[in-house]
Parts: structure tokens; sequence; C-alpha cells
């Protein structure tokens, strides 16, 4: 199959969250793919758009959902100019997750069957308001393929997220004179090196709980005055089995983060969304698999650091695996699809359709 054409022109639309004609247009130029004959219902939720296509009258649960995000992370502008180079096709999204979308929409297309191809618009910022939101209105499956990178093997199961502030006020003064005053940061500072003694930053691919600092600041502005406020900001990723944090609300995981703090360093969680585990012995599991094998390749088990939107199933007791095409440099100025894995990524996911 020679979908490089489609592709490039999907490559091509810059669909980041702050361009909201694009991610329109990004919508469109794969429902366009998709061609008439379906039912096309569309949402939208704070400003993102996202649809969910079907064949037959208007209904919510599914045997198998096919989900594809067509939103990007930013980039410069050359990396809206796709080039193939060899078996390389270079582009923002090229890996992340444009061409397996496509992918999904052509074999949506042509296996015509009770199943839906759901698209989205913002699972880059989050996913809340595509699949959350979708999935808020009633839609429901018995098992959904999200198209995301993984080289035509499974992932079953990827880390929970959340992020955590630690904020202190203390008192401005003249840096000269310290002992008038009361340094906001010390603490936030002394804080964040007591979670990180907990939480280390792995050296190497590990399967534990890890510890972003993305960043600290203050209102202060003046090198000659102390701090009267600080806050540092956390991303934190954890497996299904940290039973620090699996489990736990928002308000026990603050309490459970407060015991790392110095007085006065108070802690909010928020965006709180649990670890995505799927059954990996499961029916559907098994004939990916060997839909898998039929095309040469080696359908083994992998776990996901990152989040993706399967979590948003997860937490309702659906089974969602990522299944996609191969490359590399997702995020980076290098990101490409290697274009010899996408015909046997169309033929193994045609082969799961027609055998469900």
């Amino acid at each position: 199959m020679d979908l490089i054409p489609e592709a490039i022109g999907l490559l091509s639309i810059p669909s980041t969250a702050d361009r909201p004609d694009e991610l329109h247009r990004a919508l469109e130029y794969v429902l366009d793919l998709v061609g008439p004959g379906f039912t096309v219902e569309r949402f939208e939720s704070n400003g993102k758009p996202s649809a969910l296509v079907y064949e037959g009258p208007r209904r919510r649960h599914f045997p198998v959902i096919l989900n594809a995000h067509l939103d990007v992370v930013p980039a410069t502008p050359d990396q809206f100019v796709p080039r193939l180079e060899g078996d390389r096709l270079y582009a923002r999204g090229a890996q992340d997750m444009k061409v397996a979308g496509l992918v999904e929409a052509l074999v949506f297309r042509e296996v015509r069957g009770p199943f839906a191809l759901q698209l989205v618009t913002d699972e880059e910022v989050g996913g809340r308001d595509g699949t959350r939101h979708q999935l808020q209105q009633g839609v429901s499956a018995d098992f959904v393929v999200i198209g995301e990178q993984s080289g035509l093997r499974l992932v079953t199961e990827s880390k929970g997220i959340f992020n955590a502030d630690l904020h202190a006020i203390g008192r401005a003064g003249h840096s000269a004179y310290q002992w008038n005053a009361d340094n906001a940061l010390l603490p936030v500072m002394r804080s964040v090196e007591k979670v990180l003694a907990r939480y280390p930053v792995p050296t190497e691919e590990a399967w534990r709980t890890t510890v972003n600092v993305a960043k600290i600041e203050t209102s202060n502005t003046a090198l000659n005055q102390v701090p009267a406020d600080a806050t540092a900001f956390l991303d934190i990723r954890y497996p299904p089995k940290d039973t620090d944090f699996d489990g736990r609300t928002e308000a026990e995981i603050a309490d459970y983060l407060q015991t790392f703090c110095d007085p006065g360093v108070t802690v909010s969680v928020y965006h709180l969304d649990p670890p995505h585990k799927a059954d990996p012995g499961s029916r559907q599991v098994r004939l990916i698999e060997q839909a898998v094998r039929n095309q040469g390749y080696d359908p083994s088990i992998l776990r996901k650091h990152g989040a993706a939107d399967g979590r948003f199933y997860y937490q309702r007791g659906i089974d969602a695996v990522i299944f996609g095409v191969g490359g590399q440099g997702l995020h980076g100025p290098d990101e490409y699809v290697d274009v010899t894995t996408i015909d046997p990524y169309y033929q193994a996911l045609r082969e799961f359709l027609q055998s469900v």
C-alpha cells in the first residue's frame, strides 16, 4: 500500500493545541479520507474538536474502537515540511501518531463492521476534551486499539500521572539583612531534595516511579531581595503496583507528599490519572498477536513510561492497548516513521478486525 501522499498531506498540517483552526483541518482531512457512507458524530469541549465514526444508526457501544489523536506538540516550521529519506518519513507527528491514525482510518473504511473510529485532537495536552469527553457522553467499547507508536508490539501497561506543586510563603527583606527576612525558596528546595531522595532521577530505564522537577519559580525579580514566595512544579509518573500512589485520591497523595516537606511548605496535587493496564491474555490481545506474527513481526508485550488516552478507558474497566507503527524521535527534531512498518501494520490491523 502507498499511504505516503496522504501522510505528507496530514503531516503538513501544524495541528498544535494553540492553533484551533489547524486542529479542525486535521480532523476534516482524516474524515475526508474515510469518505461517505458512515455516521459521523462530532464533539467539542473547550475548543477541542473530536469525532466518532461508525456504520448505521446512532449508538454508543462498540466491540472495538480504533482511537487516534491528530494533534501534535509544537515544532519548528521545517518539521511541518515532510521529507522522505530512504525508509524514513521525517515530520512532526510522523511517529506520534498521524501515520498510524491514517492507517486506522483506512482499515476502518475497508473492513466495514460494527466498529468505531475515534478521532481526537487534544491527546498531547491531556486528552480530557477528546477521549475522556466522549466517554463522559456515553461512548464505550469492549476493546480499544490506540495507534500510538509501538513498532508493531503491544503495550498493555503504562504509568499513571499527576502534577504536584510545593509552595511556601516567606517574608521579603533586603538580601544584606537576611535575619530580618524569611527566604521561601529554601524550604521548597529542601523539600524537593527529600522527594528526590525517595524517588531519585533514573540513570537508565527502570519501571518505577519518577519525579521530574519541571520548574521552581518565585515572583521575586530583584537579586538583592529575599524571595517571599516560591513554588516547585513536579510531574510524577508511577507504575500500577506503586502503593504510594496507586489507588489513592489527590488529597491522600498530597498528605503523603507533605511528609517530605519542611514546615511551612504546602502541597497541591492535580490532574491525577491512574495507570493503564489491560489483560495481556485476553482474546483480543491474542488475536492481535497472531495477526502480527502473520506479518513476520514479534508481537511481544511492552510497558510504556508515558501516559496515553488508554487510561481513560482503564478507569471505566475497558481494556485498551497501544499498537502502532515503528519509528523514532517522537517530540524531537528528527521524528520519523519507519515506512517499512506501515504495510504490515495495516495488514495486521485489518486481520484483527476481520477476526473479531
